[in-house]
């Protein structure tokens, strides 16, 4: 990200009076609810059949105009908590102006919404404990993982790194259980997820959280970003608790990890709950600040006969014949109540 800090005197002039809408804003979209900061992504088509040479944002009716070299933008955004309208602009090389427009709605943090006297359990990438297994639910191929703890790139000062290899589209899981607490039934998931140079054989990336309840049962809380259908994914039992079948459903939210910015940190955080019957109300899920609804309630508790365990998932599925994947994690944290 290169921003500039000034404008020529020509895109100077340009810029007051944007005229056609030839930028394409990936996230977020217009209508959708955000959090401050939200992550801005965005390519810029020739505008007026010009070549472009700079690309920027403002919000409302703010004269400051945040500026970047080339045909994208790729940021962190802040706005304070209301509606706002978003301009995103681009000049070409002789001078033309285009701008697209998107009405975005910034909301509290989700954080914002746990309860002061909730359990919190953070930093897990850094504990010890963590596994590596091939997951046989992703097909015929086969995974290998390894795991070390870094310094830099990290945020916390030690992010968890995971290097997955793979044959014909095989998934690696990675876990580790952080505590044995049946009683919430409310949880914020909030981590942060780095991908080192291509984020072309990633499949599917996994975020899960595993609870062991009072009668026994586990309930899973699963969500994937599905880069095969371009949507957030939910975890559902659709048989029954002891002859149960594990399945995946689609929601109706967009993500695909290959579109995923590489060699930069994502912030994601997922909400949901439960009832004493294990049923999963998958509520929200924010990437870089942007909030997309799930609004789901599905039967979730399995009869597996695990011992009592609070449990997360971080899986990494590879796309294609063979492929390896290196990503990130850190600030992972789970909030409960």
């Amino acid at each position: 990200m290169n921003a500039l800090s000034l404008l020529s005197p020509a895109l100077l002039v340009c810029a007051a009076a944007p005229v056609l809408a030839h930028v394409v804003v990936a996230s977020p979209h217009h209508a959708s609810k955000v959090v401050s900061p939200f992550w801005l992504s965005a390519k810029a088509e020739p505008c007026s059949s010009q070549s472009i040479a700079a690309t920027g944002y403002s919000i409302d009716n703010s004269t400051n105009t945040t500026v970047f070299h080339g045909a994208s933008v790729n940021a962190h955004v802040q706005a304070g908590t209301g509606t706002h309208t978003l301009h995103v602009k681009s000049w070409g090389v002789s001078g033309a102006s285009c701008v697209s427009d998107v009405v975005i709605r910034v909301v509290p943090s989700p954080v914002a919404s746990v309860p002061a006297g909730a359990s919190v359990t953070r930093e897990i990438q850094s504990w010890n404990g963590w596994h590596a297994v091939h997951d046989n639910g992703t097909g015929n191929g086969r995974s290998t993982g390894v795991m070390d703890m870094i310094s830099a790139l990290s945020l916390s000062g030690s992010a968890r790194r995971f290097v997955t290899n793979f044959s014909n589209s095989a998934g690696e899981r990675y876990y580790v259980t952080f505590g044995n607490d049946s009683a919430p039934k409310n949880f914020l998931y909030d981590t942060w997820v780095y991908i080192a140079g291509s984020s072309g054989d990633i499949a599917n990336l996994e975020l899960d959280l595993n609870q062991v309840i009072g009668n026994g049962d586990t309930v899973i809380f699963g969500i994937q970003c599905d880069g095969y259908s371009y949507t957030w994914d939910y975890t559902v039992n659709e048989g029954s608790r002891k002859n149960y079948i594990d399945a995946w459903r689609h929601s109706n939210a967009w993500c695909n990890p290959r579109e995923w910015s590489t060699n930069t940190w994502h912030h994601v955080q997922i909400s949901y709950s439960r009832n004493n019957a294990g049923h999963v109300t998958y509520k929200s899920i924010w990437l870089d600040g942007v909030q997309e609804d799930i609004d789901v309630k599905v039967p979730s508790a399995f009869s597996l006969g695990w011992g009592n365990a609070l449990l997360t998932n971080f899986q990494v599925d590879g796309l294609g014949g063979y492929g390896s994947v290196t990503m990130f994690a850190d600030h992972m944290t789970v909030y409960r109540w």
